[in-house]
C-alpha cells in the first residue's frame, strides 16, 4: 500500500495535490478540520494540527504526507501556530517513518535584487517572513540531522482558475469578469512572477514521489518570462474581451483600507515584493522534470 497523506487539505494546491496524486496512489488520505473528499477514494481525517496527538494519529501508517496547510492571515497566529505545526508534523513523520513533502512560500527571502533561486539566503525583513523563515529552519535542521526524509517545494505567488484567495483573482479576474477597473498593487511597471496553480500541484506531487528529490529544496515551475501588472491585465482582458482599464493600489490606499480590513491591514508588510521587480527562478526543477505552463496560457486558463 502506498498511502499519501496530505495535512492542511481543503486549500487551493491542497486540492490540486490531491487531484495530482491519482497518478501515483488510490490511497489518499485528507487530514484537516473538517476535510472534504476532492477524489471518490479519499479516506478523510479530522485533525487540528497545532495538537501532537492528532497529528501523530494523522500520520500514522503514511508513506509520504504533504504538509499545505494555509493559517489565518494574521501574524499572531502564525508566530503562535505555525512552529507547533511544523514540530508536530517533524515529530509525527520521525515517528512513523513518513517522509514529507513542505509545500512553502518566499516570504523568508525578504527583499531580493534579481532572481531568487534555491541558493538565495533568508533575510526576511516582514514579521510573516521571520515566522517563514523559523520554520523552514526547523525541518532543514531536522533533515540535516537525520531525522526525517523530507524535502521543500516552494512557490511564488499564484493564480489560476477557481482561485478565490489569490491577489490576482481578488484585483484582477474578478474585477475584469464583473466589467470593473481591474486593480494593481504598487507599481504596474515591474516584473512580478506568478505560479500557475496547476503547476504547483503537479510539481509538488512529482517531487513527492521522486526518491533523489529528497533532501533538497525546489522552486517550482514558473515562467520565466515575467509580465509586469499592466501586462498581466492586458492578457487577462483580452482573454475576457474586454478594455485593459486598471488603477494602482497605493502603500497609503493599503494602509487606509486595512484600517476598514483586518485583512488587508495584514498585506502591508508584504508590499515591498510589489514595487521592484519579483523574479522566481525554476530551472532547477525544469531542467529535470517539466516547463513551466506559459503567462499567456495560463491566464487564458484562469479567466473563467
Amino acid at each position: 500500500m502506498n498511502r499519501q497523506t496530505i495535512l492542511g487539505a481543503g486549500g487551493v494546491i491542497a486540492t490540486e495535490v490531491a487531484r495530482q496524486l491519482l497518478t501515483y496512489t488510490d490511497t489518499i488520505r485528507l487530514v484537516s478540520r473538517n476535510p472534504k473528499a476532492v477524489n471518490p477514494t479519499d479516506e478523510l481525517v479530522q485533525a487540528d494540527l497545532t495538537d501532537a496527538q492528532q497529528t501523530d494519529k494523522a500520520v500514522a501508517g503514511s508513506d509520504i504526507v504533504y504538509l499545505v496547510a494555509g493559517l489565518p492571515y494574521k501574524t499572531s497566529i502564525w508566530q503562535e501556530n505555525w512552529p507547533k505545526v511544523m514540530q508536530n508534523t517533524i515529530d509525527a513523520c520521525e515517528r512513523h517513518g513518513a517522509k514529507l513533502v513542505f509545500f512553502d512560500n518566499v516570504y523568508m527571502y525578504g527583499r531580493v535584487s534579481g532572481w531568487m533561486t534555491e541558493e538565495t539566503p533568508f533575510n526576511p525583513i516582514s514579521k510573516k517572513g521571520e515566522v517563514r523563515a523559523q520554520i523552514a529552519r526547523m525541518l532543514l535542521d531536522a533533515m540535516q540531522a537525520g531525522r526525517v526524509t523530507a524535502l521543500i517545494a516552494r512557490s511564488a505567488d499564484f493564480y489560476g482558475p477557481n482561485v478565490p484567495n489569490s491577489v490576482t483573482e481578488a484585483l484582477v479576474f474578478s474585477k475584469l469578469r464583473a466589467g470593473k477597473t481591474a486593480n494593481w498593487l504598487v507599481n504596474a511597471q515591474v516584473k512580478h512572477s506568478i505560479t500557475l496553480v496547476a503547476d504547483a500541484g503537479r510539481g509538488t506531487v512529482v517531487l513527492g514521489n521522486t526518491p533523489d528529490a529528497y533532501g533538497q529544496t525546489w522552486h517550482l515551475p514558473t515562467d520565466r518570462q515575467a509580465l509586469t501588472g499592466h501586462e498581466f491585465i492586458g492578457q487577462a482582458a483580452a482573454a475576457y474581451g474586454v478594455k485593459p482599464n486598471y488603477s494602482v493600489l497605493s502603500n497609503w490606499m493599503v494602509w487606509l483600507g486595512g484600517l476598514f480590513n483586518p485583512v488587508v491591514g495584514e498585506t502591508r508588510e508584504m508590499l515591498y515584493q510589489s514595487d521592484s521587480d519579483y523574479l522566481f527562478d525554476s530551472s532547477k526543477f525544469e531542467n529535470r522534470f517539466f516547463p513551466a505552463t506559459s503567462y499567456s496560457e495560463g491566464i487564458k486558463q484562469s479567466a473563467v
